[in-house]
């Protein structure tokens, strides 16, 4: 049976669903998107979610009509008639088609383009590269310095991640002004004598929504938590690392530009991270 998605108010068979090649999320890059994870049919961390598509939507003056409850209604609708257990539902939301290219926004009035769709990931919560955590490299950043807005202008992470598996590693870790800034697709964190660190939040990284969970459950574990910039060269000398995303949740990094960190398996600190995210999670699911 063909994947089900939705475009603009239908419900359609994916090889039917079409855009105009005028549309400005394809000739610009002007759209934005959110990624939910699905676990046991439910969708994770939504208002999250729904808080920061609307202010990336602000940031960028684009408007959607679509209320929160009319969003959920088009996830679990999503859910349903593809028969995600585990998976993601991507989100995307463009300027809308102008008619023809234009470096102008289009004229006020004109309707964006909303596109939702499920990919299945079976073990989502269970990913065995969990137990025996990535390795990375790390790269100048070279994106746009308006990384809290989540556009669909990922063209350098893509290009970071195969760079990285071009040198036989898992991801990339950005660098820039000699600090740490995030992942190829997620916020960054190392752990030292029990402490967190993590670069503190402004328009030089995203502001992740699984991030924000994590750093509440970690301080009401009593963990201390640092929100600070850091070098590569002190996180390879941390006693764990780790990153964050809506898909991967918590993922221990075991090796950083060649350098083994601790024993070279995941510790402790980001074990029960990811033990107390996904718990919490899935009790707080819709």
């Amino acid at each position: 049976m063909s994947r089900i998605v939705y475009l603009n108010g239908d419900y359609l068979p994916e090889e039917e669903a079409k855009i105009s090649v005028f549309d400005r999320g394809f000739v610009m890059g002007d759209a934005v998107y959110e990624v939910t994870s699905v676990l046991g049919g439910k969708v994770l961390e939504f208002e999250g979610h729904m808080a920061r598509l609307e202010r990336s939507m602000n940031e960028l003056e684009m408007h959607c009509d679509l209320t929160r409850d009319e969003w959920l209604a088009i996830h679990r609708e999503l859910i349903a008639r593809n028969g995600i257990d585990e998976g993601l539902v991507y989100l995307q939301v463009s300027r809308g088609n102008a008619g023809d290219r234009d470096f102008h926004y289009p004229p006020e009035g004109t309707p964006p383009t909303v596109v939702l769709y499920t990919q299945a990931k079976p073990n989502l919560a269970d990913d065995p590269k969990a137990k025996v955590g990535i390795k990375v490299i790390s790269l100048p950043d070279l994106r746009w310095h308006r990384r809290d807005i989540k556009t669909v202008q990922l063209l350098y992470p893509s290009m970071a991640k195969m760079a990285a598996e071009k040198a036989g590693k898992n991801d990339a870790w950005f660098v820039e002004g000699g600090y740490v800034t995030e992942g190829s697709s997620n916020n960054v964190y190392i752990v030292k004598g029990n402490k967190i660190v993590t670069r503190h939040l402004s328009e030089d990284i995203l502001h992740g929504i699984t991030r924000a969970s994590l750093l509440k459950y970690a301080a009401e574990a009593q963990m201390e938590i640092e929100e600070r910039p850091f070098t590569i060269e002190e996180a390879q000398g941390a006693d764990e690392a780790f990153f964050t995303s809506a898909s991967a949740f918590v993922m221990p990094v075991v090796e950083i530009d060649g350098v083994t960190l601790g024993a070279g398996s995941p510790g402790p600190v980001a074990a029960r991270l990811r033990e107390i995210y996904l718990d919490e999670s899935r009790k707080s699911a819709v």
